[in-house]
């Protein structure tokens, strides 16, 4: 990704670094979590815009120059972001710090990822709390004057996450057994699923793999239908078709729209990670126990 001259010459006519730190991320939900770190210490501003697909994401030449300046770029690892190792190069020696490290990350099944690690790691309540911990650490460590304001909000912050996942995932586990099915497009669930006791099935395991190949869609139809499976859900990156048209020939019901990857606009249904969590896990309850 060569930087075209009047770009390149844009670059050097930016300001100088303000006084405050200045953090990158490579999606939105971990650009959430850091702003929740950061409180008023430092600004955050995510690469990639809500609604982003994530995966195979392409940065643009205005992403390169909204991240020229930044003093930490964090991401999230676990082979997520496909594209970051190019972008970082052209950027130069930007500090950057990976906020999975120290989760205990789940295999990927099926299709070209088979055995590799589950990005989506950030949908576990545990995990979570581990991602506020090491953004705590790097921003301290990228700005210590203000070490102890970013781990009294990230303490503050765990405790919300908390708050907010802990009755959702009770919930999960108090629907009857034969209705823990969690049925989606994407294989991005897989910590959500483990943690609120579901049994995990899906079109296609990871985004970067298209939309599932006719035998991945036949083997889900075939599971439906063998476990009375009464619904069915997609991602709000992804088209819906496939999952609709699974439900029409199962006879189930489509259950609607789950946030994972991407928030939405600040007017939009999930701007902040919270409400991610709420209203997938809502979506997800709901669906279930009225199927």
């Amino acid at each position: 990704m060569k930087l075209p001259l009047a770009l390149a010459l844009a670059l050097i006519a930016l300001p100088a670094h303000a006084d405050r730190l200045k953090v990158a991320t490579t999606f939105t939900i971990i650009a959430d979590m850091a702003r929740n770190v950061a409180g008023d210490a430092a600004d955050v501003e995510s690469i990639t815009k809500p609604g982003a697909e994530i995966h195979n994401y392409q940065p643009t030449s205005g992403d390169l120059i909204r991240s020229t300046d930044a003093d930490l770029i964090l991401v999230n690892g676990l082979n997520l972001e496909s594209w970051f190792q190019q972008f970082i190069d052209q950027l130069g020696d930007i500090p950057v710090a990976v906020v999975s490290d120290g989760v205990q990350p789940m295999s990927i099944n099926g299709g070209d990822y088979d055995g590799k690690p589950n990005p989506h790691a950030w949908m576990s309540l545990e995990s979570a709390l581990i991602y506020v911990d090491n953004i705590a650490a790097a921003m301290a460590g990228a700005d210590p004057d203000n070490a102890t304001a970013y781990q009294a909000n990230a303490n503050a912050y765990k405790a919300q996450i908390t708050a907010t996942i802990a009755p959702l995932r009770d919930a999960a586990r108090a629907l009857p057994d034969d209705r823990r099915w969690l049925v989606t497009s994407e294989g991005a669930f897989s910590y959500l699923a483990r943690d609120f006791g579901l049994r995990e099935l899906y079109l296609w395991p990871i985004n970067a793999d298209a939309q599932g190949t006719p035998q991945q869609v036949r083997h889900v139809i075939d599971v439906m239908r063998d476990n009375d499976v009464g619904v069915v859900f997609s991602e709000s990156t992804v088209s819906d078709r496939p999952a609709r048209r699974v439900a029409s020939e199962t006879g189930a019901t489509y259950g609607g729209v789950l946030y994972v990857d991407s928030l939405s606009e600040t007017d939009g249904p999930v701007p902040t990670y919270l409400d991610l969590l709420r209203v997938t896990s809502e979506t997800i309850v709901n669906g279930l126990r009225n199927d």
